[in-house]
């Protein structure tokens, strides 16, 4: 976690992504599941402050529904969802390691270690995407 970046008064994680996201570059958030989690997210946008900002890649994990649901905002529109994951890596009380790395294609999802998912790029100017925001039911511990 970066001197800039700041957590918000209703628990949402804003840091900022020096220069834009670029291929080869990972983002890693780490945490732990609180004991009765409904959701957490994670979304990579274009603007910090902006709420309706265009955002490359959204993933909404749901513990009710034990999905991994990612998406993206493009000139103002939400996308197609992708919801197909070959596991559910999340568990109350447990600690997680995510890392989202930035491929020429796509995004690509590891947690723990093993891999996820993958979500291909629908915001081609990778460059634009410079804020990272978190949030949900967990304890932050590490975001580099």
């Amino acid at each position: 976690m970066a001197e800039n970046d700041k957590f918000t008064t209703d628990g949402l994680y804003v840091g900022e992504i020096q220069g834009g996201l670029k291929p080869s570059m990972k983002l890693t958030v780490m945490g732990r599941v609180n004991q009765q989690p409904k959701s957490i997210a994670v979304n990579l946008a274009c603007s910090s402050k902006d709420p309706e900002t265009d955002v490359g890649l959204q993933l909404s994990v749901s513990f009710q529904d034990r999905s991994v649901a990612r998406n993206a905002r493009v000139c103002g529109e939400w996308g197609a969802v992708e919801k197909n994951i070959p596991y559910f890596p999340f568990s109350a009380g447990e600690t997680f390691k995510m890392e989202i790395l930035c491929e020429h294609q796509q995004f690509r999802v590891m947690v723990d270690g093993q891999p996820l998912c993958g979500f291909a790029h629908r915001i081609q100017k990778l460059a634009s995407l410079t804020a990272l925001k978190v949030w949900g039911d967990m304890q932050l511990t590490k975001v580099a």
